[in-house]
């Protein structure tokens, strides 16, 4: 009961600091690149604007994939980013399984300088 007697007596710290919350989650999102939906996936992957990169590990890709994606499991990812420097001027489209790894991946390699998307929601 004390909890709800605190937020009730202290409504404005408690209203800032959801506020932080928020700036700080979106701010995050921001970082790790623009979500997709299927459909502007699938414009962007015929139009050859982008390439696709799956973060599950190799058993899952293997269980199946997007046709004509790329498999680097994102624990893998830092040893392997010199593999897209040839798709530097694409689109690089991130996917994962449900939608967990590609933010901190996506902060990677918009740090080294790549356009990154992210598939809303994973496989």
């Amino acid at each position: 009961m004390s909890f709800f007697v605190f937020i009730s007596e202290q409504w404005i710290l408690v209203s800032a600091l959801l506020v932080l919350i928020y700036v700080f989650a979106f701010s995050e999102q921001k970082k790790a690149g623009k979500q997709l939906s299927v459909h502007e996936l699938t414009r962007l992957l015929n139009g050859d604007e982008a390439v696709l990169i799956d973060l599950r590990d190799s058993k899952e890709y293997a269980a199946g994939c997007i046709t004509g994606a790329i498999n680097i499991p994102s624990a893998k990812l830092d040893g392997r980013i010199s593999e897209l420097e040839k798709y530097r001027t694409k689109k690089i489209v991130l996917v994962d399984k449900i939608g967990q790894q590609s933010a901190p991946a996506g902060r990677k390699l918009r740090q080294a300088g790549y356009d990154v998307q992210r598939l809303r929601g994973g496989m």
